[in-house]
């Protein structure tokens, strides 16, 4: 959709009807330019004089064995990233710091692959096997110090693989302080070796230098309806019957509080508060937080429930469950592997 595609006067609808290889957007001038260059700029700064290719697609990610990573393309528009929000609560690396958290991350994959990092025995022997399969999803352990904590999720518990480009990603992000920070931890002993390992290749020629993209932009023949409806049911689960005890505890279904606000308005209107908290501390995905509340919501209008007594304490209630069934859905495996 070439010159006429008109950002200010298209609807969401009509948007959502455009195919992803349609849209005009490229990096150059967009709001993620500025980060690439400022990754570089830090590379060149530790001696690496590699840069990772950049391309944009659906989503972050960085290919097997191919040097550049992939970036998700609602970042190279404002008009896409509010779009992002709207249908998954949040948006991927839109903050000037979480986008340089993950660019870094990216960068570590892209230095591993360019410079067959994995294949040395002693990073074998201090993050695992590269070749270890992927799972469909991972269950971190919170209170594990083997691992540094750089993208939200424990994401570095994934696999080998993301452990590197986390610890990577927090020994390149300047004054990090990382030697204080992790003393006393097992990560540290990782972070050193990082720093070690990226010491000898400074300066010299990646073997591996092919510049090929997977799922470039063009490439995507999906709306983005199509898109956002299967991104979204990555993060859908069922509600778990026993909680509607849970919801019992907090409000009232009994006849004679008829006249009060029904607790699935109350959900609605403290929701986005509530959410944003529960999203901060536990590191889970916003859209997913979202979707838990919007169970409770149908659940809660199911069962005729009623907000009784203090809204502050009602609303301290409501976190307290919300963060216990996130965290639940951590444990049971829910995370999908994603960079």
């Amino acid at each position: 959709m070439p010159a006429r595609f008109k950002w200010s006067l298209i609807s969401d609808e009509r948007l959502l009807d455009t195919r992803i290889c349609d849209l005009p957007i490229r990096i150059k001038g967009s709001f993620i330019e500025p980060h690439i260059k400022r990754l570089y700029s830090e590379l060149n700064d530790r001696g690496i004089r590699f840069k990772p290719h950049v391309w944009l697609s659906a989503e972050w990610f960085t290919p097997d064995g191919v040097p550049g990573f992939a970036i998700p393309f609602y970042l190279a528009h404002p008009r896409l990233a509010k779009l992002e929000r709207k249908f998954m609560r949040e948006i991927e690396g839109g903050t000037d710091v979480e986008c340089l958290r993950i660019l870094r991350h990216e960068a570590g994959h892209a230095i591993d692959n360019a410079f067959r990092l994995h294949f040395k025995r002693r990073w074998i022997r201090m993050f695992g096997s590269f070749t270890q399969k992927y799972p469909p999803s991972y269950k971190p352990k919170p209170n594990s110090r083997r691992y540094v904590l750089n993208l939200d999720a424990w994401y570095a518990q994934a696999h080998p693989a993301e452990d590197f480009a986390e610890t990577f990603a927090v020994w390149l992000q300047p004054r990090s302080n990382w030697r204080r920070r992790y003393r006393g931890w097992p990560a540290l002993r990782k972070l050193e070796y990082v720093e070690e390992l990226l010491n000898e290749i400074a300066g010299t020629r990646p073997r591996n230098r092919v510049r090929r993209k997977i799922e470039t932009l063009s490439e995507i023949r999906i709306t983005l309806r199509e898109h956002y409806d299967r991104k979204r049911e990555k993060y859908a689960f069922e509600w778990p019957a026993y909680l509607d005890n849970d919801l019992r505890r907090i409000f009232s279904s009994e006849q004679r509080h008829r006249s009060r606000e029904t607790a699935a308005g109350f959900l609605r209107r403290v929701g986005p508060e509530i959410q944003q908290l529960v999203s901060e501390g536990t590191g889970v995905h916003g859209y997913a937080i979202d979707h838990v509340m919007e169970l409770m919501i149908e659940r809660a209008a199911q069962l005729k429930l009623r907000a009784i007594g203090r809204e502050e304490q009602l609303k301290r209630h409501l976190m307290v469950m919300l963060t216990v069934q996130t965290m639940n859905v951590v444990h049971s495996g829910y995370y999908r592997i994603a960079l």
